[in-house]
């Protein structure tokens, strides 16, 4: 609106809300604003109007008109008229809701409906004489094939429907489904954003702290050593570091890094947290959460059909109340959890060749992993088989990383990487393992158990019994520490000063092309 309110104004077009020094003109059914001062008769004005005059509405149902004269005789802008910009008032702009966010809030009400036509249909059919249900079934079997010529065109369309949401992803080329668009995902990720920062908002850490420094100058690092991967370098990145004890970091699609305090704890050196980093950086990368919602919306909606099913075949409401929970768990330990996995598989790959470009070591990745299943059989914590788990065991991601080292390793001398120290970080955790298993079996006498000999690729040692176990948590001051759910860790002042050094000196060496 002000902008067209200038553009008259340069072609010195007057327009106002009605005011004393104003006064309307109307001719036949056109009305017009004027100011006294510009015509002194209405045989000028007539002369004037060129076009017809525009009718506008303003804030509170004042109305506001604006006329369009062309005039004949030189006509000045007065002050007044300047000012008229500021008395237009227009309705702040409204922002859809992101297509996920009303997939969410529709969700649990296409459940409920085809619950109700399941429920209708039974009804339906119960309600029926025998004679009906007998001259039904007969229309069936008839036109069975009819039927069943209509179900292939369905989805032969759906197929089809699907087929033009495919998607290729990036870094690695995997053919993917994905209904959601990234812009669409965005505006979703920032009202996810915003909620997290009205959640953890009392335990944010300041941007003075140097925790927080060091985890975003390791982002920036990431960043600025993969900006050839142009996903990277179109995100913002920001760091949120949140002070609880959960071993847990996230980063949303809109480049939010939310790192929690207890898994600076829970990493060993600057080289876990950058491969850490490298993974949550992957999933946004990889639009992962787009992805996941995608597959989670067409199974939803294809499994409708069958809640249908359920709620009108089953002889009672109870009945079907179980069949939709055997249904709800059948799925998503058929789809939703083996992807989960592999989505996580795919994120640690991407993510140890984002570490290796920024010249991270990355023979400490399977370390870090390795750490978190000796804290958990140290303390007891009960695991879930992976088949009934969102994310890979410790086991089999150490394993994986493992097996990617080497490309890794390649990876990272391509990029003009300083040469990795000669102690292998994988090594050094065996025989520290190693070492705490003899002094456990000293303190409860008997002959060490001795840690079969391993590839360092290997996930480690057997671990002693639960008596064993109990006796080294109160004994060893390492082990204590793991008990606590962390790992031996350098102070984080150190910590702070090394990840300084390296994003210094790795800053200089830029020109890292992924090979």
């Amino acid at each position: 609106m002000s902008l067209l309110c200038r553009s008259v104004l340069r072609n010195c077009l007057a327009y106002r809300y009605i005011h004393p020094k104003f006064r309307l003109y109307k001719q036949g059914n056109e009305t017009c604003l004027v100011p006294h001062s510009n015509f002194q008769t209405a045989a000028q004005l007539r002369a004037a109007v060129s076009r017809p005059p525009l009718l506008f509405c303003g804030n509170g149902g004042t109305e506001c008109f604006l006329y369009c004269v062309k005039p004949t005789v030189p006509v000045s802008c007065s002050p007044a008229l300047k000012q008229c910009v500021h008395h237009f008032h227009t309705s702040g702009s409204m922002r859809a809701l992101p297509v996920p966010f009303i997939w969410m809030v529709l969700k649990p009400l296409q459940k409920l409906a085809a619950i109700l036509l399941g429920r209708s249909i039974r009804k339906w059919w119960v309600a029926l004489p025998d004679n009906r249900r007998q001259l039904m079934r007969e229309w069936v079997l008839r036109r069975r094939w009819h039927l069943v010529a209509g179900a292939g065109v369905a989805m032969v369309i759906l197929a089809l429907l699907l087929l033009t949401h495919l998607d290729e992803s990036p870094v690695t080329g995997r053919i993917r489904l994905l209904v959601f668009s990234r812009e669409k995902y965005m505006e979703l990720a920032t009202l996810i954003s915003e909620a997290h920062m009205e959640e953890f908002g009392e335990h944010l850490l300041p941007v003075t702290d140097p925790r927080h420094q060091m985890v975003e100058q390791l982002v920036q690092l990431l960043a600025q050593r993969n900006k050839d991967i142009s996903e990277v370098s179109e995100i913002p990145w920001s760091v949120h570091v949140v002070d609880t004890p959960n071993i847990n970091a996230f980063v949303l699609p809109n480049g939010k890094v939310f790192m929690f305090t207890g898994m600076l704890n829970a990493v060993a050196d600057i080289d876990q947290l950058i491969i850490v980093l490298g993974h949550e950086m992957a999933h946004a990368i990889l639009d992962h959460s787009a992805e996941q919602a995608s597959l989670s919306h067409v199974v939803d909606l294809l499994s409708l059909i069958l809640v249908t099913a359920i709620w009108a075949m089953c002889p009672g409401d109870s009945l079907a109340v179980l069949g939709q929970w055997a249904k709800d768990k059948i799925t998503e330990l058929i789809f939703s959890r083996p992807y989960s996995r592999k989505l996580e598989a795919e994120a640690d790959e991407v993510g140890l060749q984002l570490a290796a470009k920024a010249c991270a070591d990355v023979r400490a990745g399977p370390v870090f992993w390795q750490q978190l299943e000796l804290v958990d059989r140290l303390t007891g914590e009960p695991t879930l088989p992976e088949w009934l788990s969102t994310h890979p065991s410790h086991r089999n991601r150490s394993s994986q990383l493992g097996r990617l080292i080497p490309q890794a390793l390649e990876l990272r001398e391509s990029c003009v990487c300083p040469a990795l120290p000669p102690t292998d970080p994988r090594v050094v955790f065996l025989e520290t393992v190693q070492i705490l298993l003899e002094k456990t079996k000293d303190q409860v006498g008997g002959e060490p158990e001795r840690v079969p000999e391993r590839r360092p690729t290997s996930v480690p040692v057997g671990l002693p019994a639960a008596s064993v176990t109990q006796t080294a948590l109160s004994s060893s001051s390492n082990v204590d520490q793991l008990s606590k759910g962390r790992v031996p860790n350098m102070a984080a002042s150190t910590r702070l000063v090394a990840a300084g050094e390296r994003s210094q000196h790795l800053q200089q060496n830029t020109n890292c092309q992924e090979s």
